[in-house]
C-alpha cells in the first residue's frame, strides 16, 4: 500500500491492478509505504528499479535501510534525475511478490521533443496458476537451478494477447516492460514500421526495430506507425517455441499521418562521460555453484540481521565464485568491487553457464560496449542480458557513494546466490 503526492493512474485487468505513477522531470516524489502484507513477520521495502537516486532511498533491506515490519510505515522522498520508463518492487521474497503481481510502474516524463499521437504502457508477465485457479508454487529447485520456474498463463496487462484500439496511421509510443520473474523474450512487430527510441528508459538515436531480446526487468520504448483504418498490427514474442502474439493494435478512426515514417529521437539525459581509454577494467564472472548450506541466519556488515525471506534455502549460482551473502555465511562478504565516485570502469561480464542472465545494477547505468558473440548497438541500460557463454563489456562511471546491489534479475537466480554489491566511495 502506497500513498504518494504524485499523480497516478491504474490499469485494471481481470481483477488485478498495476499502479502507474507519473512524474515530471524535476518533480519530487514523496510516498508513504505501509506494509500490509498478510504473512506474519513478513518485512518489506521498495526498490525503485533503474532510478539513480540517493543510496538511502534505494530500498534494499538489510543493505540501505532497515526493512519495514508488518503494519508499520516507511517513507521515501527523492527527485529522479532522469526521464524514463522505470518500475518499483519489493527486494525481499521477490519471486513470490512478482508472482502475485506486487509490481508498479514509475514513469518520469519530459523526454519528448515532439509528442506522439498516443502512448500505451504494456506490462508482460506470466502467472503460475493451476487448473483450480489457485497459485502454484512460485519457485522450484529445478527451476532455480536452471532458467527459472515458468508460468502457466501468459499475459500483457493481465490479458492474454489483448486487442488494443489505437488511432489509425499514427505514431504511437509504446513503453514495453518485461516484468516476468524469469522469461526471456524477443519482441518485434509483423508488417509494421517501428523504431527503438529508448532502452531501459534511456533515450538514444532511433534504431529500426526488427526484433529485440529482453530479459526480465528490461524495458523498451518503441515508436510504432499504426495500421491504416480498420487494419491491425501484431506484436510478437519470437523467442517462444512458436511466435506468440503478445498484443494486437487495431486501428480505428481517420488516418493521423500520411507522410513517411520518421522516428523523432528523445532527449538524452546528461550522464557523466565514460573515459574509456583510461577506465579500470574489472573482470566479473557469473557461474554455477554446488548446492550450499542455508544462508538464512547470516547478518550484514552493518549489524542488521538478514531475514530468511530474502534468500533461498539452497545456493545454485555465484558471482566471482561467491554465492550471496558471502563465503562463510556469517556476513555479506566483501563487495564485488570498490569504486571511486566519478571514475570510469569497464566491467568485463563473463557468463560461464548454459543459461541467460539479465544482470542489473542499482543506482547506475551501463554503456554497452561490445559482445563476444553478437553485434550490439551502444546503448545505455541498467539491465544487460548475458547469453549463455557470452562475454560483454560495459562501461560505467561510478556515481553516488554507498553500497549498490548487483545481481541477476531472474529472481530465483538472485535469491539462490547470483547477487552481490559494489561499493562506491
Amino acid at each position: 500500500q502506497s500513498r504518494s503526492s504524485a499523480a497516478s493512474d491504474v490499469y485494471k485487468r481481470q481483477g488485478t491492478t498495476f499502479p502507474i505513477v507519473r512524474l515530471k522531470l524535476g518533480e519530487r516524489f514523496d510516498t508513504v509505504f505501509k506494509n500490509n502484507l498478510p504473512v506474519a513477520g513478513e518485512v518489506a521495502s521498495i526498490h525503485w528499479h533503474g532510478l539513480r537516486i540517493p543510496n538511502d532511498q534505494d530500498g534494499v533491506p538489510y543493505m540501505t535501510q532497515q526493512p519495514i515490519p508488518p503494519g508499520a510505515e516507511g517513507r521515501y522522498s527523492f527527485v529522479p534525475p532522469d526521464t524514463g520508463s522505470f518500475f518499483f518492487h519489493t527486494h525481499c521474497n521477490s519471486t513470490e511478490h512478482f508472482g502475485r503481481g506486487l509490481i508498479g510502474v514509475l514513469i518520469v516524463e519530459g523526454d519528448e521533443i515532439k509528442p506522439p499521437d498516443a502512448e500505451y504502457v504494456l506490462l508482460m508477465k506470466d502467472w503460475r496458476i493451476g487448473p483450480d485457479g489457485a497459485f502454484l508454487p512460485f519457485t522450484t529447485d529445478e527451476g532455480a537451478a536452471r532458467g527459472g520456474t515458468a508460468g502457466t498463463i501468459r499475459s500483457v496487462n493481465c490479458e492474454k494477447s489483448p486487442v488494443i484500439t489505437v488511432p489509425s496511421s499514427a505514431d504511437v509510443r509504446i513503453r514495453f516492460y518485461n516484468l516476468d520473474p524469469m522469461r526471456i523474450s524477443e519482441i518485434g512487430f509483423e508488417n509494421a514500421e517501428a523504431a527503438i527510441i529508448a532502452v531501459d528508459g534511456n533515450g538514444l538515436p532511433p534504431i529500426p526495430l526488427e526484433s529485440w531480446r529482453m530479459g526480465t526487468a528490461m524495458r523498451l520504448d518503441v515508436l510504432l506507425r499504426t495500421a491504416p483504418p480498420g487494419e491491425s498490427v501484431k506484436l510478437f514474442d519470437y523467442f517462444s517455441k512458436e511466435p506468440f502474439v503478445l498484443a494486437e493494435f487495431k486501428s480505428e478512426g481517420p488516418a493521423k499521418r500520411k507522410g513517411k515514417f520518421e522516428a523523432t529521437p528523445l532527449k538524452v539525459m546528461p550522464f557523466a562521460k565514460l573515459d574509456e581509454a583510461n577506465a579500470q577494467r574489472l573482470p566479473i564472472e557469473f557461474s554455477a555453484t554446488p548446492t550450499g548450506a542455508s544462508v538464512a541466519k547470516s547478518s550484514a556488515n552493518s549489524g542488521i540481521e538478514i531475514g530468511p525471506l530474502c534468500l533461498a534455502k539452497r545456493t545454485f549460482w555465484a558471482i566471482n565464485k561467491q554465492a550471496w551473502p558471502g563465503h562463510d555465511h556469517k556476513d555479506l562478504g566483501p563487495p564485488i568491487a570498490v569504486l571511486k565516485s566519478g571514475q570510469s570502469y569497464i566491467f568485463e561480464l563473463k557468463n560461464t553457464t548454459p543459461r541467460s542472465h539479465p544482470i542489473h545494477i542499482h543506482g547506475h547505468t551501463f554503456e554497452v560496449l561490445n559482445s563476444s558473440v553478437r553485434s550490439l548497438p551502444r546503448v545505455r541500460c541498467d539491465t544487460v542480458l548475458l547469453l549463455p557463454n557470452e562475454r560483454i563489456e560495459v562501461g560505467l562511471v561510478a556515481g553516488d557513494p554507498g553500497k549498490w546491489m548487483f545481481h541477476c534479475h531472474i529472481l530465483e537466480h538472485q535469491e539462490a546466490g547470483m547477487m552481490g554489491y559494489i561499493e562506491v566511495v
